[in-house]
C-alpha cells in the first residue's frame, strides 16, 4: 500500500511569516508550484500555507501591494498536514474533506519534509480515485454559492 513518503515531492520550497508576498510568488515561479509552506525561523515547523489563491484573494483583490504585505496577512493557517507514513487513501480522504489541491508533509516533530499535489496523485492512485479527489477538491463551498448566487 502506497503512503504519503511514496508519492510526495521531497524538500519542497519553504518560506517564513516575515517574507513578503512578491517573495512567495517568486518562488511559486522558481519552483513551478502554487502552494509554498510557511515554517518558523529555527525549528522550520509548518505553521500555514500560502497559496497562489491566497494572493489573488488576500492580496492583489484588495488592493494590497504584494511587496509590502508579509506573507504572515495572506497565509492559510492553520495547516492542513499529513505524515510520510499515511496511506495514500487517507491523504486523498484529507485533501477531499479540507478541499485543498496540495497538503504539506510533517515528519514527527512537525518539520516540513514534503508535499503531496493533486498532480502526484494523479501519478500514483488509481484513476477512480484521482478522480473522486478531484470531483471533492473543485466542490464549490458555502462561501463560493453565497457569492455566486
Amino acid at each position: 500500500m502506497k503512503q504519503a513518503k511514496d508519492i510526495m515531492t521531497t524538500n519542497p520550497a519553504c518560506c517564513t511569516p516575515e517574507h513578503n508576498v512578491q517573495q512567495a510568488a517568486e518562488m511559486m515561479v522558481k519552483h513551478d508550484c502554487g502552494e509554498i509552506p510557511v515554517v518558523g525561523n529555527e525549528e522550520m515547523k509548518v505553521i500555514g500555507v500560502i497559496t497562489d489563491r491566497d494572493i489573488t484573494c488576500r492580496v492583489v483583490a484588495t488592493g494590497k501591494s504584494p511587496n509590502q504585505t508579509s506573507v504572515r496577512d495572506a497565509m492559510s493557517r492553520p495547516p492542513v498536514t499529513v505524515t510520510p507514513d499515511m496511506s495514500l487513501e487517507e491523504c486523498c480522504r484529507i485533501m477531499e474533506q479540507n478541499q485543498i489541491r496540495r497538503v504539506p508533509v510533517v515528519d514527527q516533530t512537525g518539520r516540513c519534509c514534503g508535499i503531496v499535489s493533486q498532480a502526484d496523485i494523479a501519478k500514483a492512485a488509481p484513476t477512480r480515485q484521482t478522480a473522486e479527489v478531484i470531483k471533492q477538491v473543485s466542490e464549490p463551498t458555502e462561501h463560493a454559492s453565497r457569492v455566486a448566487a
